[in-house]
């Protein structure tokens, strides 16, 4: 008989965890603060589906020692950062929650020195990219049980053909056929919408008074998680907005597809009762996706008066920067965006092409002469970074698309780096004109000469529900429907055999 393997984990609601099987380790974070003794149940599955076995896993208190066990056991960085960490915790010994399809819930949030990628080292940013690849692969094969009590609602904007969906969705969450008292959600816009009616919804069911809310975008950006779970009812666009509303940690997203492309919305709206209930009761399986943190640097004044140079004051003369290159010194953030698709830097309302300066870690890469660049995530090479000429690239992958925007030469080729690299795009001092910038085709800012945008990985995933047992299929599937890739009639077969003879091939005695 081969060895376990885990198929799903039921998490407690309270208490720091870790549940071993000799294999695997999952760790994580309750929602609750109560002490509690309940262990976490763990269903081990043979290759004969119908052998089971269970057992109850240990339970680990939350004190010094473990979590130092914790931190030990657990590779990679990114578990103490992906969690909400305690005031009082030093940065390299925080407690932390392997999975984001968890709580990571309460808590304060990490001092300001630790909030950015910027602030952290080429090993941390390192284990972020690594950590957050590993931590999908295995959740991939899991099945996660949530606590949920507070459902997020997000509707395409702009579609008031969705406010009946919307309406249909909240109507099913505040009824009591789940047996659960979930507390919905909405866009605070549908509070005096007709068509959603919510004084219908609370008169038709009077349990759903004070469980039908509404949120607002300064909800979703606070320091502290208020939402377990998140239902987006559109296309990619709407997973899109849902990812920039929370600039932070990010509540398991699943999405209906009632849009244009649907790489991102993978379960079918007029199945909803069916899905969520499977998810709610048996669990959901979660794939995170790595996400890009980009931060506007603004070129301070200088008070030498000498003429400034943008690849001194980054990496300093033959990449060896100096006190005088300090960009601590030189520039000052001015916004920092935390994105899933990509960032681009264009020649906004200009006539004339952009003139940027592209850094990967502390080297100049290149100069570029173009419309403009796009810095991709592997989600997003389907978006803008297709429709530059970028490559497709599976958002498994462990890298970073970086594509220029016709480029007025004829040798600048699309670029696959790797995701641990901090890339900075800057405008030189010399440049006739100002870029903009956009991040995720939002807040455009203008970038003037001297300014640059510093892009990392982010400490905070994208946690993205998918139908069980489906992975990389999904994906394949999507480019072939939505996308049409490699679509083309197929070749007819010879009627006629060809025949091989001493010299060339021929076919009923033609020369081919």
């Amino acid at each position: 008989m081969t060895s376990p393997l885990i198929r799903q984990v039921q998490l407690p609601e309270s208490g720091a965890f870790t549940a071993r099987d000799g294999h695997d380790e999952i760790i994580g974070d309750s929602a609750s603060e109560t002490a509690s003794q309940q262990g976490l149940e763990v269903i081990l599955e043979d290759d004969d589906d119908d052998r089971r076995r269970r057992r109850q896993a240990s339970l680990l208190p939350a004190d010094a020692a473990a979590l130092a066990r914790l931190q030990r056991t657990t590779a990679s960085f990114i578990h103490s950062l992906l969690a909400a960490e305690s005031a009082s915790s030093k940065p390299e010994t925080r407690a932390s929650s392997s999975s984001v399809a968890v709580a990571l819930s309460a808590g304060a949030s990490a001092p300001e020195s630790a909030a950015h990628s910027r602030f952290l080292t080429k090993r941390q940013l390192s284990d972020i990219a690594l950590g957050v690849r590993e931590l999908s692969k295995h959740l991939g094969g899991i099945r996660l049980k949530l606590h949920v009590q507070k459902v997020f609602v997000l509707t395409k904007a702009y579609d008031e053909s969705l406010i009946a969906n919307t309406r249909d969705l909240a109507r099913w969450l505040l009824s009591a056929k789940l047996g659960a008292s979930f507390v919905v959600y909405v866009e605070e816009t549908l509070e005096k919408n007709p068509k959603f009616d919510a004084d219908a919804i609370e008169a038709e069911n009077p349990s759903a008074r004070g469980r039908l809310r509404y949120w607002t975008k300064e909800m979703c950006g606070g320091k502290r998680q208020i939402f377990d779970f998140v239902i987006t009812l559109g296309g990619d666009g709407t997973v899109l907005y849902a990812s920039w509303l929370f600039q932070r940690i990010v509540p398991p997203v699943l999405s209906f597809a009632l849009g244009s492309l649907g790489f991102l919305t993978q379960f079918d709206y007029s199945d909803f009762p069916h899905i969520l209930t499977s998810a709610f009761g048996d669990g959901v399986t979660v794939s995170l996706r790595l996400r890009f943190e980009g931060t506007v640097m603004r070129s301070r004044p200088s008070e030498r008066g000498r003429e400034r140079n943008l690849v001194d004051e980054l990496v300093g003369v033959d990449g060896d920067a100096d006190a005088d290159a300090d960009d601590t010194r030189t520039h000052e953030p001015a916004g920092t965006h935390v994105i899933l698709n990509d960032i681009v830097i264009d020649r906004g309302p200009s006539p004339t092409m952009s003139s940027l300066e592209v850094f990967g870690d502390n080297e100049h890469f290149t100069s570029v002469q173009a419309d403009g660049i796009c810095v991709s995530t592997p989600t997003g090479s389907t978006a803008y970074n297709l429709a530059a000429g970028g490559s497709l690239c599976h958002p498994e992958n462990p890298v970073v698309l970086v594509t220029a925007i016709c480029p007025h030469t004829l040798s600048f080729r699309p670029i696959i780096l790797p995701d641990t690299m901090v890339l900075r795009v800057g405008v030189p001092y010399d440049a006739r004109t100002n870029s903009w910038a956009s991040f995720d085709g939002r807040e455009r800012v203008e970038l003037h000469a001297g300014d640059y945008v510093s892009i990392a990985a982010s400490r905070y995933p994208f946690a993205n529900v998918l139908p069980h047992g489906r992975r990389s299929e999904d994906w394949v599937t999507g480019i072939r429907r939505m996308l049409q890739w490699n679509s083309r009639q197929r070749q007819k077969r010879f009627t006629t055999p060809w025949v091989e003879e001493d010299g060339p091939a021929v076919r009923d005695g033609l020369e081919a």
